[in-house]
């Protein structure tokens, strides 16, 4: 496509998005990784919240993914369970960018969720094994009083638990916009209709 050049050269979403993530975390002052993602519950009503994006791959089934962890038994664990499907948006307000994705979502519980659950401080990872998250909780002093048992009984160095691990989001459309004057802004959309599909980019009006 003639106009798609600058920053939204290129044809592979996964480097593309890649790119402008580098360059964010040279501008965003907290978390440039941070996605806002969205799911829904079997009622067909939206859940959104933040959760921190850790890989951008640009290898595997479908081309690539997106990757983020969190406790399989959360009520997003639980929506994403039942339908197989999130969608998610980046948004960098210093460089007035957004990514935003759709897509197909599998676990990842293997090596690279336990390598993963191992960079983590040691707080973090007992902390993984002290909250059922999303659960009633009686008071903090509850959750701190987990925390201290299960410190008791994992050690410093605790097993990833079986309930917590990766997400990864394998796309069917991705969306690259930037900001422009007088909000005619630039959007680009790769789609397709199955992973093994190939990408179809688009311009989209504002």
């Amino acid at each position: 496509m003639s106009d798609r050049s600058g920053i939204f050269a290129g044809d592979d979403p996964y480097r593309l998005a890649r790119d402008w993530l580098a360059e964010a975390e040279k501008a965003e002052i907290n978390d440039p990784n941070a996605i806002a993602l969205a799911t829904v519950d079997a009622d067909g009503l939206p859940n959104v919240r933040m959760v921190l994006l850790k890989e951008i791959e640009t290898s595997g089934e479908g081309g690539g993914a997106f990757v983020f962890y969190t406790n399989f038994d959360s009520a997003k664990g639980q929506e994403i369970a039942a339908t197989g499907k999130a969608a998610f948006v980046l948004h960098w307000k210093s460089l007035r960018r957004q990514v935003r994705v759709r897509g197909i979502v599998s676990r990842e519980e293997g090596p690279q969720a336990d390598a993963y659950y191992r960079s983590r401080a040691l707080q973090s990872r007992l902390g993984a094994w002290a909250s059922q998250q999303s659960r009633p909780l009686a008071s903090r002093a509850a959750l701190l009083a987990d925390v201290a048992r299960v410190s008791a009984s994992h050690g410093l160095n605790p097993a990833r638990p079986p309930f917590w691990g990766g997400f990864r989001i394998r796309p069917l459309e991705v969306e690259f916009w930037a900001d422009g004057a007088f909000r005619l802004h630039d959007r680009f959309r790769w789609s397709r209709q199955s992973l093994s599909d190939d990408w179809k980019i688009t311009r989209l009006s504002p």
